[in-house]
């Protein structure tokens, strides 16, 4: 069998990179080898998002950046793929007509062999397939360091929310196989050696509905039962995180006491408005709840959205004030068509969004700072992942820092540490998003 250099470049969430990873063990199986040199790739996958309006200019601009290699390198093959593939398809390929393979989000099971037909001269596929129409697979050739790995337990979703295209893009809601997800999991620590499980949906809280299960709680605890030292809960709907599962998290010493809950806004009218199913009542009880257990809370919100006042936007500073999230991610609202947000009136000027972000970034990285400077004097469990030479410490994460979100937890050691072990370490310092420490 020949051997193929093959490039990659993933975009998008966690999620797409778990897609990316199960491509590149299809792909290895037909004999291609990757390669980090995209200028030394035969064929280029592009794997992309399709989100809001930003993503989607990312995707483009590296599909653009990756066709150049089918002068200035060697690359024959130009193959897209992912949520941007899935939602434009044929216009796509004819607004760039140097892609060869376009695939949607459920077809990488077929990329390779439509590559090998485009080296041979067939170019101009398109793989189109069904949104509702799931192939999933235990494969995968994991991207992110030996000691963690994302699970994805679920694709699609059914939530519906009026500024979201997801649904159009990946389907309804649809939990994988709970023995799959066990096969998957003991073969990413009994052989890859993962440590840290990172759980992640589109909605994890929902696994087990759309057949009629309530199965997450089932679900962790039989990964529980397999050698991993941490297990994270990645995204989170506020409706379902209730009482059992609040509870259950802080009784099981491997999950990690950290949840990232989407909320998206405050005010009663705008949650109303864009399909959410809790109000502000509901929302500041969950997270003082989850407060007082201990739990650390991550969240994203949408600022600008159509019809948004002044008013209700300064509702959500204050929130952001009162809240004392460990971190939060801000979106400047992106009109989506396809969606009933964006038929809705009122659609506010791009300046304005804009300054309601930078506003709403500004309020909570102020309580952030505030709240990291309690934390000195603490001890918290840091795995250890790298050097930074620079700062001349040793660089984790603890429990609450999700990787390449999160920040890091720098620390010096007076012993030898190995990389994906776990140490107490004891919070001495707060640099920016980071925090400083010394290891026990």
């Amino acid at each position: 069998m020949t051997t193929k250099n093959l490039g990659v470049i993933s975009l998008g969430c966690d999620k797409n990179r778990v897609d990316t990873e199960n491509a590149l063990a299809y792909f290895a199986e037909r004999g291609y080898s990757a390669v980090a040199d995209l200028a030394q790739a035969d064929v280029i996958l592009v794997n992309t998002c399709g989100f809001i309006d930003p993503s989607k200019q990312e995707s483009i601009d590296n599909i653009l950046e990756a066709a150049k290699y089918k002068t200035e390198g060697r690359c024959k093959v130009l193959a897209v793929s992912g949520c941007l593939a899935q939602r434009y398809g044929r216009e796509l390929m004819n607004g760039i007509p140097e892609i060869d393979v376009l695939a949607g989000t459920d077809r990488y099971f077929d990329l390779p062999e439509a590559v090998d037909r485009a080296l041979a001269g067939e170019r101009g596929q398109v793989l189109e397939n069904d949104i509702n129409d799931r192939h999933f697979t235990c494969k995968r050739i994991l991207t992110t360091p030996w000691h963690y790995a994302y699970l994805k337990i679920a694709e699609g979703c059914s939530n519906r929310c009026t500024y979201c295209a997801i649904p159009s893009i990946r389907g309804n809601y649809t939990s994988r196989p709970e023995e799959e997800l066990l096969r998957e999991a003991r073969t990413l620590t009994e052989e890859w050696g993962v440590r840290e499980l990172i759980l992640v949906a589109q909605d994890v809280t929902r696994y087990g509905a759309d057949r009629g299960e309530k199965g997450l709680i089932p679900l962790l605890e039989k990964l529980s039962e397999l050698n991993v030292e941490w297990i994270r809960l990645l995204y989170l709907y506020p409706e379902q995180v209730d009482d059992e599962l609040i509870e259950y998290i802080c009784k099981n010493p491997k999950i990690c006491k950290y949840v990232d809950i989407p909320l998206q806004h405050i005010s009663d009218r705008i949650l109303k408005r864009m399909g959410r199913r809790v109000n502000g009542e509901y929302i500041r009880a969950l997270i003082k709840k989850l407060r007082s257990a201990g739990i650390f809370v991550r969240s994203t919100f949408i600022m600008g959205f159509p019809g948004e006042s002044e008013e209700e936007a300064e509702e959500l500073y204050e929130f952001l004030k009162e809240a004392h999230f460990y971190a939060c991610g801000f979106f400047a609202y992106s009109k989506e068509e396809g969606t009933a947000a964006a038929r809705l009136p009122e659609q506010l000027p791009e300046r304005v969004k804009s300054a309601r972000r930078k506003r709403a970034y500004a309020v909570q990285n102020a309580v952030s700072r505030e709240d990291k400077k309690r934390l000195i004097g603490q001890t918290f469990d840091v795995v250890y992942e790298d050097i930074d030479y620079t700062m001349q410490m040793f660089t984790g994460r603890t429990a609450f820092q999700t990787p390449d979100v999160d920040g890091v937890t720098y620390f010096t050691s007076g012993h030898p540490v190995d990389a994906g072990s776990v140490y107490r370490v004891k919070i001495t310092g707060v640099n920016g998003e980071d925090l400083l420490g010394e290891a026990e």
